[in-house]
């Protein structure tokens, strides 16, 4: 299997026992703010352990759907495993999601996921006041949005940074867009330091001016804790929704005599949020988009990018080809130099070097280096095709075992069975391996050669160098070297035709 590459970009790895001199660290200004993140936190001897808060306990309405929002998924990973990630990758190890009552998150995130349930659906403030009892004191909580998915651990190690920097009590990640409807707006004073954000949910929640602001709230925070647990009692509800806004708190924090800073974003679509399927399908777009350019610059030729749709966690290796129409999905590993497509799926599959799939369709299974599937051919769970094996046009493999160098060539099902190398079965083979209660195994050894149209009816074993006659049904075991023929002597009836057509006068 060659190397590969996930769209999703790891972390830069700490380089444990390794220091990096003061001076050198100042060399880093120029470098990317994760990078800058990570020299930092070497040279204090260690990463710093930062809290995530992350609200999921939202209705969801919006969706028309009985799943919850931030379940949905967005190539290949649900909504909040996106922002969960990205906060691991950032250096949060202590993460917290904040679920409705019902607990539909329950059981359905990593170990390492301590959820905690907001008992009312009261906003987003209400929501980080259930969290509290859960952060710890000290070091700075990220607060997340767990509809906001394209948010990235640079961003968010960017913004920790600004945060720690500045010493601020409260730090907001911004962003400038051209059309800010049904975001929050950021207003500044004259002096240019955040004054508050306004809601923008109802009528009435802003003013004119503050429309035309084009500076809108990403959703994203860094908190002192204590500075938080202070100020978050004060946050009403007195808004035309009835709930309590967390931006509430940042005129409390300021007020109380702590910093609040607000650092605009480079890339707005980072904080692009879901409300309704239409939003999910437009960041789908914008994620596949990235996830494809990830695998261009990593060594991957794909030739028709609009038509191709490939999952988050998919890695491939350098000079594959990609063919238009193909979805790779799920944990799909695919090795060097391996051609996919077109009119391809593969859902789960582990692919090795120089491998060859036209026009299939592959899930939960293993396909060697050198071997070629299809066209047309449907590879179901539990299906292994070993090196420089074949499995041609209109082939169905089911938990079967297909050999070094051995071929299924076209118009067959195998299932459950095992094929030796170099191995050959004629078109239409079956393998009747279900006896309406129980699965039976065929096993077919090295070199058998199988006539066209054979039916095995398993359990049954075939063995080494033998053969079986066209059109035969195999029912007891073949030994090794012979010919098994199962089929009825041929009897030619002289006469038959005018025989059928004289009894059919007779009958008018």
């Amino acid at each position: 299997m060659g190397g590969g590459v996930t769209a999703a970009q790891r972390p830069l790895a700490p380089l444990v026992g390794v220091r990096i001199p003061a001076p050198q660290l100042g060399r880093a200004a120029g470098l990317r703010p994760k990078l800058r993140f990570w020299l930092r936190a070497l040279y204090d001897g260690g990463v710093s352990a930062h809290t995530a808060v992350i609200l999921a306990a939202g209705q969801g309405t919006r969706m028309r759907s009985r799943t919850p929002k931030v379940l949905h998924e967005l190539c290949g990973r649900p909504l909040i495993e996106w922002v969960l990630a990205a906060a691991r990758d950032a250096g949060c190890t202590k993460l917290i999601v904040v679920d409705a009552p019902a607990r539909p998150l329950d059981g359905l995130l990593g170990d390492d996921v301590e959820l905690v349930v907001q008992p009312q659906a009261n906003g987003t403030a209400g929501a980080v006041a259930a969290a509290l009892d859960s952060v710890p004191g000290g070091r700075p909580v990220v607060v997340l949005s767990g509809d906001v998915p394209m948010i990235s651990a640079e961003t968010i190690a960017e913004l920790i940074a600004v945060h720690e920097q500045s010493a601020a009590a409260a730090t907001v990640a911004t962003a400038l867009v051209d059309d800010p409807s049904g975001y929050g707006r950021v207003v500044r004073g004259e002096d240019g330091a955040l004054e508050k954000i306004v809601e923008t949910k109802s009528d009435g929640d802003a003013t004119a001016a503050e429309l035309l602001i084009t500076e809108v709230n990403g959703g994203v925070y860094v908190f002192d804790p204590a500075a938080l647990s202070a100020a978050l009692p004060g946050v009403g509800s007195d808004n035309s929704q009835g709930e309590r806004y967390l931006p509430a708190v940042l005129p409390l924090i300021a007020a109380a005599g702590g910093a609040v800073g607000a650092h605009v974003v480079d890339d707005s679509s980072l904080l692009l949020g879901v409300n309704d399927r239409v939003d999910l399908a437009e960041l789908r777009e914008l994620a596949q988009v990235r996830i494809i350019e990830a695998h261009l610059l990593a060594g991957v030729s794909i030739v028709a990018p609009a038509s191709t749709q490939i999952d988050v966690g998919v890695e491939i290796g350098v000079d594959s080809v990609i063919e238009p129409f193909t979805a790779l999905c799920g944990a799909t590993k695919i090795g060097e130099r391996s051609t996919i497509g077109p009119d391809s799926t593969l859902t789960d599959a582990t692919i090795g070097d120089e491998v060859t799939v036209l026009r299939s369709h592959l899930t939960d299974c293993e396909v060697r280096s050198q071997a070629g599937i299809g066209p047309f051919s449907h590879l179901r769970p539990g299906s292994l095709v070993r090196e420089r094996a074949k499995v041609g046009a209109f082939v169905e493999l089911k938990n079967a075992d297909i050999g070094e160098g051995a071929k299924v060539p076209h118009l067959s099902y195998v299932g459950d069975a095992e094929l030796g190398a170099d191995a050959n079965l004629g078109a239409g083979t079956i393998t009747a391996n279900y006896d309406g209660v129980n699965k039976h195994r065929t096993i077919f050894g090295q070199r058998v050669h199988g006539g066209v149209n054979v039916s095995y009816i398993a359990p049954v074993e075939v063995g080494e160098d033998a053969w079986t006659a066209a059109g035969s049904v195999i029912t007891e075991a073949v030994p090794p070297g012979s010919l098994a023929i199962g089929r009825e002597r041929q009897e030619n009836k002289d006469g038959y035709d005018a025989r059928r057509k004289r009894d059919g006068e007779d009958q008018k």
